[in-house]
């Protein structure tokens, strides 16, 4: 009873210092291109610019940003 207290307790502290095996910058080739909302980002941040601009609201459908949103 004791060593496989001993054996889980062990496995539990050595699970919580697993390094991450993906290096930030490698990221971007495990990421899939399905799991993405729109298939051209390039022409969805276009319309949303033109509909921002025609509508007057300027970020109303959760824009990308950062900070603190205090500008």
């Amino acid at each position: 009873m004791q060593r496989l207290l001993l054996l889980l307790l062990l496995a539990g502290i050595t699970g919580c210092s697993i390094q991450p095996w993906v290096k930030p910058y490698e990221r971007q080739n495990m990421a899939d291109p399905i799991m993405s909302f729109d298939a051209n980002p390039v022409a969805d941040a276009y319309t949303h610019h033109v509909y921002q601009s025609r509508e007057g609201a300027r970020g109303a459908e959760g824009g990308g940003g950062g900070g603190c949103g205090c500008n």
